[in-house]
């Protein structure tokens, strides 16, 4: 995988919108590592801790703070930055936080979206734009299904709606000015539940349960039934990455909708999640919060087919709901100890995971 990737994106001049965040933050170190020369785009992290100032990528990147919404703005660095690969990851990315503000929710993630698409059409540098979604795009009917990409989009809270919204911004900029030809690829990835270490925010299963179990308090679990596709950050990183990596050689062909989602086996229930996580704690217990009958709606079962991926891209989940669930409580043990070192810990995960997409059979 690594040299596959290596070749693709050595040299490249590569954006990351949203880099300051949990993913974002990922992808920016992975694509340094792999030669980028990588530029971000996003607000300042809103975190405490932020994964981004631990492990200090405004020394490795060419970091812009700015506000997607700021379409002037967006439009002055693209032309600064001169990117021929752009991820599109800033977004307001919490379901229960879209209830308290919907309207900024609609405007970073609609609005944002179209305000980059429309700076793309004028900046000459432009091969590939991959925009990040989420599986919660989907009309939720919430029965044992799991969503293909051609299925019908929608959104019940504010954040899936919103989602659905930025797909359909998508398929009608690719529709309307990138279309076949055209010296652009769009694409939009759908990924499941993402976890892994560095994630710091609120009102997330796995962040909850660190910070619970860091200080020795018994974790709180909402909707324990609740059934999501869980998955290693890694994961979807890899399948954004090996996509763009075809657009550039097949632009036509990849510029398209895809999930990128665990094995079926691997949708589990949060209270099967906070029990595994406990486990590799070492210590600590996990309840389950009282119904709250004025609590915003959450979905309660949620399954992604990521069949035309593994047909077309050849790409497969590495890592298992245990695995990913390991490898974030690793990352966050390490963190409570003296003297961690964020940076090389997060490029030993990042190895270890490309070894293992190698050799699915290695014991990373």
């Amino acid at each position: 995988m690594t040299t596959a990737l290596r070749e693709a994106f050595a040299g490249k001049n590569v954006l990351v919108t949203g880099h300051t965040g949990f993913k974002g933050s990922w992808l920016s170190l992975w694509l340094h590592d792999l030669g980028a020369r990588v530029s971000g785009l996003a607000l300042a992290p809103d975190t405490q801790p932020s994964l981004f100032e631990q492990l200090g990528l405004a020394r490795l990147i060419d970091s812009r703070l700015a506000d997607v919404r700021d379409a002037a703005l967006v439009e002055k660095i693209l032309s600064e930055t001169k990117p021929e690969i752009i991820f599109h990851l800033a977004a307001q990315p919490l379901v229960r936080l879209s209830y308290d503000q919907p309207a900024e929710t609609f405007a970073v993630n609609v609005q944002g979206t179209a305000n980059l698409l429309d700076a793309v059409r004028r900046a000459p540098s432009v091969r590939v734009v991959v925009v990040i979604t989420t599986d919660k795009c989907y009309e939720n009917r919430e029965a044992d299904y799991a969503y293909r990409e051609d299925d019908r989009l929608g959104g019940r809270d504010p954040y899936s709606a919103s989602k659905a919204c930025a797909e359909l911004v998508v398929a009608s900029y690719r529709d309307s000015f990138f279309k076949k030809d055209s010296r652009v690829s769009l694409s939009s990835a759908r990924a499941g539940n993402v976890i892994g270490g560095g994630d710091w925010a609120k009102d997330r299963l796995l962040p909850d349960c660190m910070r619970a179990l860091a200080a020795g308090k018994p974790v709180t679990v909402r909707n324990p039934r609740s059934v999501r596709p869980w998955q290693h950050v890694l994961e979807p990183l890899s399948g954004y990455l090996t996509l763009a990596a075809r657009q550039l050689v097949e632009p036509e062909k990849f510029a398209e909708a895809w999930n990128f989602g665990p094995a079926p086996q691997d949708a589990r229930t949060t209270a099967q999640i906070a029990e595994l996580a406990v486990r590799g704690w070492g210590s600590g217990r996990w309840s389950s919060a009282d119904a709250d009958p004025s609590a915003p709606h959450e979905a309660g079962l949620l399954k992604l087919d990521s069949s035309k991926a593994r047909a077309r891209l050849s790409w497969t989940p590495a890592y298992g709901a245990d695995q990913a669930v390991a490898k974030t409580v690793a990352w966050h043990l390490a963190a409570a100890a003296p003297g961690f070192d964020a940076l090389a810990f997060t490029r030993r995960q990042i190895e270890e995971y490309a070894g293992t997409a190698r050799n699915p059979s290695a014991d990373a």
